[in-house]
């Protein structure tokens, strides 16, 4: 719309593009959902995936409805530059693939990160559950047997 340079508009997209990817990874990702993520190379060179969440009261205090708008606009973002990926198919602009391809790729990056770190903040909630239930029966049979 405002220029017809290929050069401009891929790097303010792809810029405008990072950007978008850091503010959900780390702001609107956790002031939303109450998950953050990061990956990190260890010493054997091995790349091992970092997660985050909120503890368990002030999860459940989250707002459902920012909770589905997050997880919304995460996949439908994704889906919008597919769809911009075919029409520049259908139009033959090769060239715009190449934007359509980092902003997918980053997108899909946030995808895999936040699903990956919902599924853990999961498993940390059952295992916080499961700790507090087991602790609360030991408690509560030691207090039996020490009253026969």
């Amino acid at each position: 719309m405002f220029s017809s340079s290929f050069v401009i508009i891929f790097v303010v997209t792809v810029l405008l593009a990072a950007l978008d990817f850091w503010v959900v990874k780390n702001v609107s990702g956790r002031i939303l959902v109450g998950l953050r993520w990061w990956n990190e190379i260890n010493d054997m060179g091995e790349s091992v995936w970092k997660f985050e969440c909120l503890d368990h009261e002030s999860m459940a205090r989250m707002n459902k409805k920012d909770s589905w708008l997050f997880w919304w606009t995460l996949y439908l973002s994704a889906v919008a530059w597919i769809v911009l990926g075919i029409f520049s198919l259908i139009r033959f602009q090769a060239d715009y693939l190449l934007v359509v391809g980092v902003c997918l790729t980053l997108s899909i990056a946030n995808i895999i990160g936040f699903t990956k770190c919902q599924k853990d903040a999961k498993k940390q909630i059952q295992q916080f559950a499961s700790q507090t239930i087991a602790s609360r029966f030991t408690s509560t049979l030691q207090s039996a047997f020490s009253v026969v």
